[in-house]
């Protein structure tokens, strides 16, 4: 019998909705030379006749059933029927772009390393966005390089994205614990215990984000018994680090802090008192061995809700985790030393070893109205330092002012002296929630621009800035997206627009353009976005509207209606593609030979509701046409 190049070990419980296109992206990969060995973990749905069916249509695949007993026990069983030079992984739910497996071995081929991993994309429906777990790790291709000597590889703990070479899997004698989250230790013991490893920038994995919550382990991820995989697997995990490569533990325990603890935090709060002691225990044994430096990267609330869990307080977690959600946890801060001010939060169960926030001193700001008088642009803020209390710095200097991207000027539009205040303030959840800052006001003139400013057609944000009794802070105006104030249109002066804007983020700020099309009437006729307005050139051809999506370019395109200068457009929202992450934003231009951004001159600004969908007609960036769905 031939020894195949690879073998491509499948476990899968319950994904008869995903198993066939997993195996079709195996099946079909340019490197032809391999075995699929597919592992049913006891499914009670129609997936093992999938399976079934694919296994007829190619003799490579191979497949194995068993009673359910886990996904490490599958792939356990997986390895001992695979017979290739080479090793990987891939979950019942995902696939694998068609050249992946070739690149991976190749890159085997030609260093001589002991396993390969490459860069990931989420799969969310039928589109695809970075993994942020291994983007900056993968951003460019190290071959030979070590997770000593490449740090960010402490990040990629899964155990897909690889190809591992059999002699090497066998020499560390790499087996799968049986419980949830196995593959975390494995895959750090496999990127410790190489001699060297190819990491490539191409991608060669697509990872599912499901979206039936029941069936997903991360999405269960506050059960106790998933919770105690978790934190096994973390034990295990910094047990190897611990042992491997020691001066990893550090950005390790960053990582776990921030993620598999505020899950643990998440789950303990909502347990209380009644949780059981040996999942705490299994808590409190890993933070144990957490270094200073490693607790200090976390932001305040969430280091004060871990190191509650790791004194065993959970009456206090409950209630300190409720006020943290509630946006009631606004710790005072307080500032010590004359030379160099550091800053440090007051919470009656934080320990002064842990309570400095110097570096989490942020300005955030919002407005609260914005309008034209005349040609002056008029607005009125708050700026407040993040979610702390500063009713101790009684009074700073506030300034506010323009700054022009690319070129750095600044235009002042305030200065004065501002003293925190309380108010009731609403959130995009409807909420009233108590804020402190300080308030600020400004006015701005179109005719302060000079001539070349004029001339640049730049773009100028909206910064604050507070200075006073230690603190030096500034930051760009932002604040919720969608609720007011509402984007004023624009006005002009000497031929250019003046276009008051705000990015998908909330930043604020002022765009000077011209505009090949100008919007006039905007609004909604039932659930269809209609708009018309006027062209400056209408050319030859037949303009069409086009819609693209900021979050993969997705295209959508709906006709327009041309009488001379003047257009017109419906756009049925019900038929706009459905968002594929939180925010959808969708760019409307209209194309005519080539994409002309029409800028929209109406104050106009609605919210619809159409078939349980939420849409925001608004103004972009650069004063164009926005629709998005959240």
């Amino acid at each position: 019998m031939l020894v195949p190049v690879l073998s491509v070990i499948v476990p899968f419980y319950n994904v008869e909705k995903y198993i066939g296109p997993c195996l079709d992206s195996i099946t079909s990969q340019t490197l032809e030379d391999l075995e699929v060995i597919c592992v049913d973990d006891g499914s009670a749905d129609g997936g093992p006749f999938v399976v079934a069916a694919r296994q007829a249509a190619d003799p490579r695949i191979r497949f194995v059933r068993q009673p359910n007993k886990g996904v490490g026990h599958a792939r356990n069983v997986g390895l001992r029927h695979a017979a290739g030079r080479y090793l990987a992984f891939v979950d019942g739910d995902d696939t694998v772009p068609r050249d992946a497996f070739k690149r991976l071995v190749t890159s085997l081929e030609d260093t001589g390393s002991d396993l390969a991993c490459g860069n990931v994309m989420r799969l969310r429906g039928d589109t695809l966005v970075p993994s942020w777990a291994h983007r900056q790790a993968f951003a460019k291709t190290r071959r030979r390089t070590h997770i000593t000597r490449h740090p960010l590889l402490v990040r990629d703990r899964m155990l897909w994205n690889k190809v591992y070479r059999r002699s090497f899997w066998d020499r560390l004698g790499l087996s799968f614990p049986e419980r949830m989250y196995e593959d975390q230790p494995v895959a750090m013991a496999a990127h410790v215990g190489a001699g060297s490893v190819d990491v490539l920038a191409r991608v060669v994995y697509h990872w599912r984000q499901r979206d039936e919550p029941e069936s997903s382990i991360t999405q269960r991820s506050l059960e106790p018994g998933n919770l105690r995989d978790r934190l096994l697997s973390v034990l295990q995990t910094a047990d190897v680090l611990g042992h491997g490569a020691p001066e990893l533990k550090a950005d390790f325990d960053r990582d776990t802090l921030d993620i598999d603890m505020s899950v643990a935090v998440q789950a303990m709060a909502g347990m209380g008192p009644s949780a059981d002691p040996a999942l705490v225990d299994l808590a409190v044994r890993y933070l144990d061995g957490v270094a200073p430096e490693a607790w200090l990267s976390l932001p305040y609330e969430q280091r004060l809700l871990v190191h509650l869990l790791h004194r065993r307080r959970l009456d206090e977690l409950t209630e300190t985790f409720a006020a943290a959600q509630a946006g009631r946890l606004r710790p005072k801060v307080a500032s010590a030393g004359l030379l160099r001010k550091r800053w440090y939060g007051r919470h009656p169960a934080m320990p002064g070893r842990l309570s400095e926030v110097s570096a989490e001193l942020r300005l955030r700001s919002r407005l609260v109205s914005l309008d034209w008088r005349e040609s002056v642009l008029s607005g009125a803020g708050r700026a407040a330092v993040g979610t702390f209390d500063v009713s101790g710095v009684r009074r700073v200097r506030l300034n506010v002012w323009l700054r022009e991207r690319g070129s750095g000027a600044t235009i002042p539009l305030s200065e004065g002296v501002s003293a925190p205040v309380v108010e009731d303030v609403r959130q995009e959840d409807g909420r009233l929630l108590e804020e402190q800052a300080f308030p600020f006001r400004f006015a701005f003139d179109l005719e302060t621009f000079t001539k070349a400013q004029l001339g640049r057609r730049g773009l100028w944000d909206l910064y604050v800035g507070i200075r006073g009794q230690g603190l030096r802070l500034e930051g760009r105006v932002a604040g919720p997206r969608w609720l007011p104030p509402w984007i004023p249109e624009p006005r002009r002066r000497s031929g250019v627009w003046a276009v008051p804007v705000r990015g998908v983020k909330g930043t604020w700020g002022l765009r000077l353009r011209h505009a090949e099309a100008v919007i006039g009437e905007c609004g909604l006729d039932g659930h269809d976005l209609v708009f018309s307005g006027e062209m400056a050139d209408v050319g030859d051809g037949e303009p069409v509207l086009r819609l693209r999506r900021r979050n993969d370019g997705e295209e959508m395109y709906f006709p327009v209606a041309l009488a001379g200068s003047d257009f017109h457009a419906r756009v049925p929202l019900a038929d706009i593609d459905e968002r594929v992450s939180r925010e959808a934003w969708w760019e409307v231009l209209i194309d005519h030979g080539r994409a002309i951004r029409p800028l929209v001159r109406t104050a106009h600004r609605a919210v619809a509701t159409v078939a349980e969908r939420r849409f925001l007609i608004d103004r972009g960036e650069d004063g164009c046409l926005l629709v998005a769905e959240r």
